[in-house]
């Protein structure tokens, strides 16, 4: 069964880390274009960190979160990490991870493969 499910994610306050994790079953995720997706309350979705697949390796991330969130593979758990540092309460909402083999930076429908999204939230 193909699957991604996205973990981590929790309450944290302003300036403060989390890690998110997208976990693949049934796939390589190695062999995918990866993205984290974030919608906040009341706006659309966007992206945030894109990385592509094994044969690129490059990176891409949103202006906003740029110097603060960094998108990596552990392969050895067929798995893609955001790892956010400096949270802001800007940075709250349901975080959605995508893959797909010609996944091309935030443009959703070329990713096959989304996760059920876990929801972080930034306060004090």
């Amino acid at each position: 069964q193909v699957q991604l499910v996205e973990s981590g994610g929790g309450l944290v306050q302003p300036g403060g880390s989390l890690r998110l994790s997208c976990t693949a079953s049934g796939f390589t995720l190695d062999y995918y274009a990866v993205c984290w997706f974030r919608q906040a309350p009341g706006k659309e979705r966007e992206g945030v960190a894109q990385i592509a697949n094994s044969e690129g390796g490059s990176r891409y991330y949103a202006d906003s979160v740029k110097g603060r969130f960094t998108i990596s593979r552990d392969n050895a758990k067929n798995a893609v990490v955001l790892q956010m540092n400096s949270l802001n309460p800007d940075d709250t909402g349901v975080y959605y991870c995508a893959a797909g083999p010609k996944g091309t930076f935030y443009h959703e429908p070329t990713y096959d493969f989304w996760g059920q999204g876990t929801q972080v939230t930034v306060s004090s």
